[in-house]
């Protein structure tokens, strides 16, 4: 019997974490944690037996599987957990060409060989309908996400030169200095440039172009038109609320002048990353607080 549980139980694993996969291409590579259990169960076919409440902490067990065997996947490196975020790493995106059970039996393959290389016990030894320790991380992922959402709402409410005074804030605190930052009205394509000294004497300047689309995909006419104001000695950087297009990012790999695309995700990890870095009044355009929880060795 207990075999049988655990063979049903790997299978829900498998086509759950296979779809929510293909939904990670599908949406460009990643997805919120929030997003998760709402895409799942509105599109992958539950057998009543895993939409059931079971044990101790009465989980629905499709739920307890799907969290216990991420674990695999992520160890394997096909997944990647950060700030209440999934992302499909490109050795994901590679193997889910192959069947759902396929990817599983890698994933769990990974993981054995990942354990028997580190000396730190990880709780996974079968799954278990009781296991709490699944149940922290999905309290803790769902914390992340609805942090995450909170400051993408606030950040989402602010209006275009007042994301632009942000982007400027946080090159502040990573040591450039903006002595120009557009005002309202034509810009020309460039809304701020930023210097490595104070008298901007030394290269390379930075021209940075500001979209503040949170809804928004940039194309890449937009990073074409950027390139195309660019001098000796200038790079770009091209800052959005929104996201980029993968024809937009291909365009800056290829392009023979230095551009950098930071989207809404990757602004909002380096604002956390350098939020002690800047003054009051800087801190004060997003103001963050931090909450510290006991984490466990890996």
């Amino acid at each position: 019997m207990a075999k049988e549980k655990f063979s049903r139980t790997k299978a829900t694993g498998s086509k759950t974490l296979y779809a929510v996969m293909q939904e990670m291409k599908r949406r460009g590579g990643s997805i919120p944690v929030k997003d998760l259990y709402p895409f799942v169960e509105n599109n992958v076919e539950l057998t009543p037996w895993e939409c059931e409440r079971a044990g101790k902490m009465q989980y629905i067990r499709w739920t307890n599987s799907f969290q216990f065997y991420s674990i695999d996947y992520a160890k394997a490196g096909f997944i990647l957990k950060k700030n209440g975020m999934w992302y499909l790493t490109p050795e994901g995106e590679n193997v889910i060409k192959k069947s759902a059970n396929e990817v599983m039996n890698i994933a769990e393959n990974a993981y054995r060989k990942w354990k028997r290389l580190n000396t730190v016990e990880e709780y996974k030894d079968e799954p278990s309908d009781d296991a709490q320790e699944n149940a922290n991380d999905v309290k803790l992922e769902q914390l992340e996400s609805d942090a995450r959402e909170s400051i993408k709402d606030y950040l989402t409410a602010k209006d275009p030169y007042q994301f632009q005074d942000m982007v400027a804030a946080l090159l502040r605190a990573m040591g450039y200095h903006t002595p120009f930052i557009a005002p309202k009205g034509k810009d020309g394509g460039i809304d701020i440039i930023a210097y490595v000294d104070p008298l901007g004497a030394q290269t390379p300047r930075i021209k940075v172009q500001v979209k503040h689309r949170p809804d928004t995909v940039i194309g890449a006419s937009d990073i074409r038109a950027l390139l195309g104001v660019l001098r000796a000695g200038d790079i770009a950087l091209f800052v959005t609320s929104g996201t980029f297009s993968s024809e937009a990012k291909n365009t800056s790999t290829n392009s023979r002048e230095f551009i950098r695309l930071i989207d809404g995700n990757d602004f909002i990890d380096m604002w956390q990353e350098y939020y002690d870095k800047m003054s009051d009044e800087d801190k004060n355009m997003l103001p963050l607080k931090r909450i510290s929880f006991l984490g466990k060795n890996e």
